[in-house]
Order: structure tokens, then sequence, then C-alpha cells
């Protein structure tokens, strides 16, 4: 069984895929010109040529060792299968602790709340623009009115991304580009910022300097999307575009600080970003910045969906329903999500207002998904070979980068950063509970060997007298090893309730670390009577085990393995296919058995946000109409201190 892959041209280095990349890699962060230097000079205790030129200087040198050292040359090459992101890097860590697992959680949470603030403050503020064409036009219904036809259009897929998000992008570069490279012109002594003296003297003699890191830090804000969009662009794409898109957010930023030291009033209300367009080029440049802020959210909200696909792979997520809406490979579409999104989104553009008021809960919870990222980078790293010097080298001098933007950020925390940490911890208690309740659980499961119920599969289909339960029986099953299976399914089988069929099946469904396998293998355990599918599937790929099931009986009829004709003689005659039914075992943990205060405070959790869950069945896309689920009691051997006495 063969996977196609429909996005393998836009991975390879050409035009094309360079295009691609611009419209879904860098939404977020080149769009961030539009609020950085606001809010570095609204932040400020005082505007003098420190703050512009020590500002700008923080501002290049975070670009260069954030983004362009540790994302685009040493994070990509922590590729699984093609693959990027914080779960892909999870998948790729050998020794998989629970503090490995607790890290992951909570960056891909941060990461989560990123991206219910991230459009909310990019819309907002190119809609701002217009105010300086009208001061009384009115923000927010605008706003609200752009994502309500943004989120509908999700269900219909976004197949256009590539074709029209990647001009639109490439527009918008060349404008920032252009419009700074003309203030600078103006004004060249700017490029002296390039220096990093100046960031040195800035973070040393500017008072409050290091607060203002915080708003210096919106500058890389998504450099995370590159490492988590790296499946869907290729390697060589993203870092070939990011010169084009690192030169041109430069030649903005220092276009702006150019503009502040010719024409900015100190106490005005004036946003640089529009400030340097010509008045006869405004209204266009608001379009063109509306348009841009409106693919950095698209971008979000389809990150968001792979997000959240791929935890539910990993066991970090509840089962929810995904839709592949369109034939490009890796698109995915999450109902739940798209709405919980929406209306988030629409919350935070009410109760913030303002797009400044958004600056003081933006950064906050992204600085801890980089700080995770940097933790388990580290640990992959190091796994890999890497010398320990180094690996502890490059561990120390990010941390202590990320860390600083952290503390700087902190700040922001009662203005507004509460928010997005609030949702953050949020998503990591869900996490967090699914995920190490799911351990309990895994850890009482008991394995017995299935040759020691050989002779009884082989009576049970002879046996008349039970009456048949199906022609086909296949069981879904968490053994690993070929000669086990969870000893549940042999109570089901023989003692809860006897099911007699012609053919037992045993599925087994491996959810692996390659991104994109897709494969299945066959085990004829007895003979014509007990037969073991192994299904091993990447966790980027849909597990739609119905359909792969009918693949597999379809493969194994044409090899004439089994015939899947009816065992009944009246149907069999009529030329009527063998019937199937599936059996779902739901494990329930009973009270009998004392567990740890931890334990039961995480089941707990796990039982809550269960109800965020769809069922197993349609989890794996079985037919609903031929399954049956059975619950069987969690059984956990005590030793009872004291036994119950009879009464005479």
């Amino acid at each position: 069984m063969k996977v196609s892959d429909h996005s393998s041209d836009i991975k390879k280095l050409s035009l094309a895929g360079l295009l691609v990349t611009l419209g879904i890699v860098y939404g977020d962060l080149g769009t961030s010109p539009l609020y950085t230097i606001k809010a570095i000079v609204s932040g400020a205790s005082e505007f003098n040529k420190l703050l512009v030129f020590g500002s700008l200087s923080c501002v290049f040198w975070t670009l260069t060792l954030q983004t362009t050292i540790k994302y685009v040359i040493i994070t990509l090459r922590a590729d699984n299968k093609g693959e990027g992101g914080i779960f892909s890097l999870f998948a790729l860590i050998r020794r998989k602790s629970p503090w490995i697992a607790i890290i992951t959680l909570i960056g891909g949470a941060a990461l989560l709340a990123d991206g219910v603030i991230t459009p909310a403050i990019t819309v907002t503020s190119s809609i701002e623009g217009l105010r300086l064409i009208n001061p009384e036009i009115s923000v927010i219904p605008i706003v609200l009115a752009i994502f309500a036809v943004l989120f509908f259009i999700q269900q219909f897929g976004t197949k256009f991304v590539g074709t029209t998000f990647g001009p639109v992008m490439v527009i918008w570069f060349l404008m920032i580009g252009v419009l700074g490279f003309g203030q600078i012109t103006r004004y060249p002594q700017i490029i002296a910022a390039l220096n990093p003296v100046y960031a040195v003297r800035f973070l040393a003699e500017y008072p409050g300097s290091f607060i203002l890191l915080g708003a210096v830090f919106l500058c890389t804000t998504g450099a995370e999307a590159l490492y988590s969009d790296l499946g869907h662009c290729g390697r060589k794409n993203i870092r070939i575009s990011w010169i084009f898109v690192k030169t041109m957010l430069v030649l903005n930023y220092f276009g702006q600080g150019a503009w502040l030291m010719m024409s900015y009033t100190p106490g005005s209300d004036a946003v640089p970003f529009f400030s340097i367009m010509p008045k006869w080029f405004l209204l266009t440049g608001i379009l063109i910045s509306t348009a841009a802020a409106i693919i950095a959210s698209q971008a979000l909200i389809t990150g968001s969906f792979t997000l959240i696909s791929e935890a539910v792979s990993l066991n970090f997520w509840p089962q929810v329903k995904i839709m592949n809406p369109t034939f490009v490979k890796g698109q995915v579409y999450l109902p739940f999500v798209n709405w919980s999104l929406w209306i988030m989104c629409s919350l935070v553009v009410i109760f913030f207002k303002e797009s400044s008021n958004m600056e003081a809960a933006y950064g906050l919870a992204i600085t801890i998904t980089m700080i995770m990222t940097t933790l388990l980078l580290s640990n992959y790293l190091y796994q890999k070979g890497l010398n320990r010097f180094l690996t502890i080298m490059f561990m120390i001098i990010f941390l202590v980068i990320e860390t600083s933007f952290l503390i700087a950020n902190l700040h922001k925390f009662r203005y507004g950063g509460w928010f997005t940490l609030l949702l953050a911890t949020v998503y990591s208690i869900i996490m967090y509970g699914w995920y190490f309740g799911r351990k309990i659980k895994n850890r009482h499961i008991s394995f017995i060997k299935l040759e020691d119920f050989f002779e009884m599969f082989k009576d049970l289909k002879k046996d008349k007298t039970v009456p048949k339960f199906a022609t086909n029986l296949a069981y879904i099953i968490k053994a690993n090893r070929m000669d086990q299976v969870e000893s549940k399914v042999m109570h089901s089988i023989f003692r809860k309730q006897p099911k007699r069929a012609e053919t037992y099946w045993l599925l087994h469904v491996d959810k692996v670390d390659d991104p994109n396998r897709f494969e299945y293998k066959v085990t004829h355990i007895i003979p014509g009577i007990l037969i073991r599918i192994d299904f091993h599937i990447g966790f980027k790929i849909d597990p739609k085990i119905n359909l792969y099931f009918r693949e597999v009986i379809e493969d194994m009829v044409q090899t004439g393995e089994i015939k899947l004709e009816s065992s009944y003689d009246s149907l069999r005659k009529h030329g009527l296919p063998a019937d199937f039914k599936f059996v779902l075992i739901d494990r329930v943990m009973i009270r009998d058995f004392k567990l740890t205060n931890r334990e039961n405070l995480i089941l707990a959790i796990r039982n809550l946000v269960r109800y965020l869950s769809i069922p197993e069945d349609r989890a794996l896309q079985l037919d609903t109409s031929r399954t049956i689920v059975e619950k069987v009691p969690i059984l956990i051997e005590q030793p009872l201190k004291k036994r119950i006495v009879r009464l005479k």
C-alpha cells in the first residue's frame, strides 16, 4: 500500500517551490513590521537616537541569531522524513522520558495559544491603517467580518494557497522593501545600526531597555513556523527564500527607523509602518497589508490544524474529527478546532479592541515554545552524537537569549499576557491528562500468548451449538508482538459471550514516527481461521482503517489467500459477499483499586477531556453499523490486607 505525494514537487528547490514557501511559511514573520517598531516606540520611556539605533540593532541581531542561526541553519536539519515542528521533533527523540513528553506538550500548547492571538493582532494592525484616511472608521466590525469569511471557507479547503498567496506575499515583501529603502536613502546614517555595539549600548544604557526586549521579540515570533512548515515546503526552499525575506524585512525596519529619526514627533500616535508610505499610495498599501495579514492568519489556522492532527496521532490530544477537503497531501480540516479558533479570535478582537492592547498579550506564549524547542533540540542533537560540549553550548546560548525574552515579556502578564498563558495552561492540562492517562491505562494491559488458544479457535469454529456471530470478526488490538494479544480480546471471544466466526482478524494500528509511512503486513497465524494485519501508518496519515482494511481484503482475494464469499449457502448461491463485524474494547478503570493521588488526578482529567473526543470507531473511521463496542474492566492485582470472614 503506497501513499501518493502530491506535494513532492513544491518541496524541491524551484521557482514554484519558493513561491509557495513565501505564501505558506512567512505570513506571521513577514507581517511583523506592521507592529514591532510601533510597539518599541510606544513602550519607550523617552525618545532619542539610542532608542532608535539600539532597538534596530537588537531587531537585526535577533533575526540573525534566533531566526537565521537557530531555526534556518540548525533546527531545519532536525527533520523527520521531511516533516518538522515540535511534535515531529518529539517523534525523532529515541528515549522519550516523561520529562520529554511534558516539554513537548508545553511547547505545543503555547504554540496553539499563539495561534489565537496572531490572526487578531495582524489583521487588526492592517485595518487600523484605514484610520489614516478616515479617523472615524470602525475597525472591529471589519476585522470580525474578515474572520467570519476566513473561517467559513476553511471547510472547503485552501488549495489555492500555493497559487494565490505566494504572488501576493512577493508583492508584499517587495513593497515593504522598496518603502524602507526609500527612507534609508534619505537618512543613510541609519545603516550604522547594523553594528552590534548599538544593541549592547542600548541594553546597558537606555532606561527600561530590558523591558523593551519584549517588543523587540515581536520581530521573530513567526520563526517557529519555519520549522513547523518544513513538511509543506522543504528545507532548501525555506532557506533560499529566507535570504529574500530577511533582506526585505531589514530594509523596512531600518526604513521605519530612518523615518523616526527624520519625522517622528514624540508623543504622537503615528504608526511608523504606514507613515513611510506616500499619501498617494496609502490606500493601496493598506489593501496589500490587509491581504498579507489575511494570508498570515490563514497560515496560522492551517498550522493549528496540522498541529492538532499530529498531537492526536501521537496521543497528546483527544480524537477529533479530521477531514481532508482537498487532494493536497497533508492538508486537513478540523471542524472543532476551526470554529473554536474563530470564536476565540473574535473574542480577542472584541476584548482588546486595539492592536496596541493585543501587543501586551502577544509574544509571551511563543517564547515558551521556543525554549521548549531548544531543550528538545539539544536532547536530539546529543542523541544523534553531536559533541557534548557543542550541545551544551548550543543549549546555553539560546536558553539565555530566549529566557531573557521571556523575562522581558513577563511584564505583559497583567496587561494581556495572562490571556495567552491561560490558553496555553488549558491546552497543557488537556494534553497532560490525555497523554499520561493513556500511559496509566496501558500500564495495566495484560498480554497472553496466542498459541495457548489455537485449539480453542479451531474448536469454536466447528461448534455448531454456538450461534454464528459473524463470518468475519475483526478486533482492533494493541499488542505489538505477533505471538501476543490482550487478555481482554480472548475474554471477549471465549468467555463474555462465545463469538463463533469463520475467520478472526486481529487489526493492529501502528502509529510510526515516520510521518508518511503507509504500509501493511499480513500474518496467517492459523491459516484460514486467525489472521493478523499490521497497519504501519505515519502520524501524518489519516487513519481510515475501514477503507484500508477493505483494500487489504481486495489484495488478499486477488492473491487467492482468502475467498470473499458468504458462508451461508442461501446467500452464497446469489453471489453475496461475506459479512464483517468489528469489535472495539473500551477498558474502564473500576474503583475497587487504590491509585496514587497523582494518578487519580490524571485519570480525572482524562475522563473530563473525553468529552472533547469522538468515539474510537469514528476516529478509526470504521463502519459504525457493523461495529460493536464492549466495555471491560481494567483489573489490577493488589494484595488484600485482610480477607472477609464468613459467618457460620
